[in-house]
């Protein structure tokens, strides 16, 4: 029997309420949720998203509210080490998948993926199945890239109840798959949603990862830039200085960041 699920401690960065727990206690909790039919979301937040965070209320309480608020990004990851988790460890998109995927496989969790270009999310459900034989995958779909009408927001709701799957991981992005979670949330059977951003397209066999010793020593960002540098200037020259800054800020006690759900009350 599973056991029921926790209430991770969160650390404030920022604001954000990163949740300071392991991979393998991550991939736990989320086999609580399913065995307690447990409605939730969980964000998988790198510096970015935090950083996200800074400019909208609406989007910070929207992250606020997930289950989890995993730390994908070593910068994090040393925070919450320093600030009395020591035992924190990164939970990356595409590490959790791949765990989790493993765990599944035994354990017959079904899995549902939502997002990226079409073709990308078969070619993720072939390549898993490859690697963790027996992972039950019960659909896929590869959403337009734009708005969708309230016709197909239906069509899509209805499908992937259809499918009945225990995890919907959603990878269209961070920000719009937040927000995209936090909307279905109340319309969706399946106790768990995730997002987690560029993993599709990691194990779909389109994009390469950064080199282990880039990802221990927090580099990730600076192979992400050399690879597409037009794309992602601005999020790691402009933002990463940034976040340097505002950690200072708090940690020094010049600027408060509550933690805010958006909840009347909070």
């Amino acid at each position: 029997m599973t056991p029921p699920a926790l209430d991770p401690p969160r650390v404030n960065i920022l604001g954000v309420g990163i949740s300071a727990l392991t991979l393998d206690q991550t991939v736990e909790q989320l086999l609580a949720y399913i065995e307690n039919r447990e409605p939730v979301y969980v964000v998988v937040c790198p510096v970015y998203t935090v950083m996200l965070c800074q400019t909208s209320d609406e989007f910070r309480a929207i992250v606020n509210k997930a289950a989890l608020v995993t730390p994908d990004g070593m910068p994090l990851v040393y925070l919450c080490q320093a600030l009395g988790y020591p035992d924190t460890t990164r939970v990356y998109g595409p590490d959790l998948m791949l765990a989790f995927s493993q765990r599944a496989a035994d354990c017959g969790c079904t899995n549902f993926y939502y997002g990226a270009a079409p073709g990308t999310p078969e070619a993720v459900a072939d390549s898993l199945q490859q690697r963790y034989p027996g992972l039950e995958i019960v659909g896929t779909y590869s959403p337009p890239f734009r708005d969708l009408t309230p016709e197909e927001e239906d069509e899509i709701v209805e499908m992937i109840n259809a499918a009945n799957p225990d995890v919907v991981w959603v990878g269209i992005g961070s920000y719009k798959q937040e927000i995209w979670m936090h909307r279905f949330r109340a319309r969706l059977n399946a106790p768990v949603l995730i997002g987690v951003g560029a993993a599709f397209d990691y194990h779909a066999g389109l994009k390469k990862q950064a080199p282990m010793w880039m990802q221990r020593h927090a580099l990730e960002w600076l192979y992400r830039l050399l690879k597409e540098p037009a794309r992602l200037w601005q999020r790691y020259i402009i933002n990463n200085p940034m976040f340097i800054m505002l950690v200072f800020l708090q940690l020094t006690g010049l600027v408060r960041f509550p933690l805010d759900t958006g909840d009347d009350g909070d």
